[in-house]
């Protein structure tokens, strides 16, 4: 009985110092092991030993990376949502903007077209002293009243008149001079007053004279403007025996029929072709190793027998022959 007591009393003593020695391991993770854990990972909790669920704030796009908006387009981004508008200077509606103009008819017939915008062509387009407006998208220039001159290069300012000479009868004046009708017109004097008329090559009506054309939709279809005036523009624009036809303003040069070669540098007849060797039919409907010879059948040299039935050769093996020849 004793022995027993002695032995529950050291498995006693024996349990509490292992439950002492568990404690110190676990307190000495908590201070070592525990801490660590926590300064690497903050969802961590030492207390409980347990894991929760991380809150990862979304990935921003940017909608108008890439641009939907299309050419000549900008795009701006308004409530996560990519609004479209045409850039400055641009007319229309995206995916569609386009420039304000391309060619002049683009624009009123007060203004031209300037890198792609219709602006007002008169600026630098006239000398000093020059008025200028614009007719049909070009710059028409003009000297100023009291002057003269060139209107596109300078105008200089009319001299006073001499004062008239005791007893001296003063001259007729000129009612040409200066000019009253305008730019590109010609002046008479007719009976002490002035005559206008434009210039040959140029069409309107004195003070409105200008030049027949400028570009080449203000000609007729099969002509181009040239020299400011319509002309035809296919002579000189072909080759050598080409022809040339006006489309559109353009000369369109091609090699005519039975000539070949670069229409623009020059046509040369076509060689002719070489001829076919006649193929004579066989009407007679012969047989092997037989002609026709005037519409009958006959075998040919050194072969005997029926043209429309079998023409063969004299002999094909010794056989064939009589003994005392072979």
């Amino acid at each position: 009985m004793q022995n027993v007591e002695k032995i529950s009393l050291v498995l006693l003593q024996w349990s509490q110092a292992l439950q002492m020695e568990s404690f110190i391991v676990l307190l000495s993770l908590r201070q070592t092991a525990l801490p660590q854990l926590s300064h690497f990972d903050r969802n961590f909790e030492p207390t409980t030993l347990q894991c929760k669920t991380v809150q990862y704030e979304p990935v921003y796009t940017n909608p108008c990376q890439p641009s939907p908006c299309g050419p000549n387009s900008q795009c701006r981004e308004v409530n996560h949502q990519a609004v479209c508008s045409c850039l400055p200077n641009y007319l229309g509606s995206p995916p569609a903007c386009r420039p304000e103009c391309t060619v002049n008819t683009d624009c009123p017939l007060d203004k031209a077209c300037v890198n792609q915008k219709c602006i007002d062509p008169c600026p630098g387009s006239c000398g000093q002293n020059a008025n200028c407006r614009v007719i049909n998208h070009s710059p028409l220039c003009s000297c100023k009243p009291g002057f003269i001159g060139e209107p596109r290069i300078r105008c200089n300012r009319i001299p006073p008149r001499p004062p008239p000479q005791e007893d001296v009868p003063e001259p007729p004046t000129n009612p040409c001079i200066p000019s009253p009708c305008g730019p590109y017109s010609e002046c008479r004097n007719i009976n002490g007053g002035p005559s206008c008329s434009c210039r040959p090559g140029y069409i309107g009506a004195p003070p409105i004279c200008r030049p027949e054309c400028i570009q080449n939709s203000e000609c007729s279809y099969d002509k181009a403007c040239m020299n400011e005036k319509c002309q035809d523009p296919c002579p000189g624009s072909c080759g050598y025996n080409a022809d040339c036809k006006v489309i559109n303003h353009t000369p369109i040069c091609t090699c005519p029929e039975g000539y070949t070669g670069d229409a623009f540098n020059g046509c040369y007849p076509k060689p002719p072709e070489p001829e076919q060797p006649v193929v004579q039919e066989d009407t007679c409907n012969c047989v092997p190793n037989a002609e026709c010879r005037d519409g009958v059948c006959v075998c040919l040299p050194d072969y005997y027998g029926d043209g429309y039935v079998s023409c063969r050769p004299e002999c094909v093996l010794n056989n064939d022959c009589p003994s005392n020849k072979a």
